[in-house]
């Protein structure tokens, strides 16, 4: 299998802050990804790092095939779908769903001069539709719910035809009918052959759609575990990863997990 993500030891210190520290993670390409881990363990860093955003202070990180440093990142970043929160923040409030999604093609946020083609507005167009959000093409996007947000966001994210989807949170703020609409969708985007690689950040186990494959446990900016879920997410490997005594249970695809002394 091919390596898409490959980081060997990667270090980021800020003055004398170690955010990350010696993180070893590699990502074949076929694989789904959960990168789970407290407030503050580091994990919005790594998808910095993992997209492209952001260099290492130490140690390497080759992003499909190049390496960081090596590479000319804007013609990389185009490769690699990202839907996050600081992204979500620059998306000018007025601008229509239909543009949110089309200005990906472009790598920009609001529409200005750029042309697109017929083919990038029927991207666009059929990737509202699979993400349920169509009926909000000429919405603006400051009018939307925290789930519509979501979703556009994802279908933005998608719109590059990206080879590594990068998705940091995307459940954060999402009341649960929202949650399990988003997570339904992941699966659904997860079963996909035709899907990206997927990279998804939380820090709530029943966030984990059904098809994730592999999980990443970090603590305090170190790789706690990693490897196939099913073997990983143990009540031992999370209750280190949270420093909480903690069970897990995993039934009909979805798991859950609470503080151990909840049992009666």
């Amino acid at each position: 299998m091919t390596d898409v993500l490959d980081l060997q030891a990667v270090t980021i210190r800020r003055g004398t802050t170690t955010i990350l520290d010696e993180v070893t993670w590699t990502v074949r390409d076929g694989e789904r990804w959960v990168v789970l881990g407290r407030n503050g363990a580091g994990k919005t860093t790594l998808l910095q790092v993992a997209s492209g955003r952001m260099h290492p202070t130490g140690g390497t990180a080759d992003l499909l095939g190049s390496r960081l440093g090596r590479v000319d990142v804007f013609e990389l970043r185009p490769r690699i779908g990202l839907s996050s929160a600081s992204l979500a923040d620059r998306i000018p409030p007025g601008e229509t769903v239909r543009d949110v999604v089309l200005t990906a093609a472009y790598g920009v946020t609001g529409r200005w001069r750029e042309a697109y083609e017929s083919l990038d507005e029927s991207r666009a167009a059929d990737l509202l539709t699979a993400f349920g959000v169509a009926h909000l093409a000429d919405r603006t996007f400051g009018t939307l719910s925290e789930g519509e947000r979501k979703r556009v966001q994802i279908a933005r994210s998608l719109m590059t035809d990206p080879e590594l989807l990068l998705l940091d949170e995307p459940a954060a703020g999402l009341d649960l009918g929202g949650r399990e609409e988003l997570v339904a969708a992941l699966s659904e985007l997860a079963g996909d052959h035709r899907s990206p690689v997927l990279v998804l950040v939380t820090h709530h186990v029943e966030e984990i759609p059904p098809g994730f494959t592999h999980i990443l446990l970090l603590r305090q900016g170190k790789a706690f575990a990693a490897g196939p879920i099913d073997e990983v997410l143990t009540a031992e490997t999370l209750s280190g990863a949270f420093d909480l005594p903690l069970t897990v249970d995993h039934t009909d695809g979805r798991w859950s997990a609470r503080a151990a002394s909840a049992q009666g």
